[in-house]
């Protein structure tokens, strides 16, 4: 992947949106709990220094907001997940990180009518493709698209009106 077709850059908010689906994928596999996993990126990987690896600066509350808000609500999002997707390919079959990144977008979707439908959608296939290089990111587009238009009543029709982006980047 070059330089050129590889992700955007993040601002804070979506470098919070990576984060978040990072510890949500590290709760899903190794059990960690949410204080504990919160505690451990605010602390050390929001804008932080790893093994000589610098993290971006993100929006600690935003980051908060998501992981705290997919944990509390994972029941009610993953009902909503699961009939957007195709019947030979359950949730419970996905890839872990991309469970992690339909469920941070669904609650944001869901929750965050602040934030535009496609500006969630667009944030989120950015996240995946930092993780997949493959079809993936497309997969999740598709899936979102149908979850969007179902929870954001023709705010992705084709004649909506974008938003402006704000001066933080995104478009509210």
């Amino acid at each position: 992947m070059s330089k050129s077709d590889g992700p955007k850059p993040a601002n804070k908010r979506g470098a919070a949106r990576l984060s978040a689906v990072q510890a949500l994928y590290q709760m899903d596999i190794g059990g960690a709990g949410l204080t504990e996993i919160v505690a451990e990126y605010e602390n050390f990987r929001l804008g932080g220094e790893i093994d000589g690896e610098k993290y971006r600066d993100a929006d600690p509350s935003w980051f908060r907001g998501v992981v705290a808000g997919v944990v509390r609500d994972q029941k009610a999002i993953d009902p909503i997940i699961h009939k957007s997707l195709t019947e030979d390919w359950p949730l419970s079959r996905i890839d872990s990180i991309l469970r992690a990144i339909l469920r941070a977008a669904v609650f944001e979707l869901i929750n965050r009518a602040d934030v535009g439908a496609r500006v969630i959608v667009s944030e989120y296939v950015e996240v995946t493709k930092a993780f997949f290089e493959g079809d993936e990111s497309k997969m999740v587009n598709g899936v979102l698209d149908r979850i969007g238009r179902n929870l954001r009543e023709g705010e992705l029709d084709a004649k909506a009106e974008t938003p402006a982006p704000t001066a933080a980047g995104e478009a509210e």
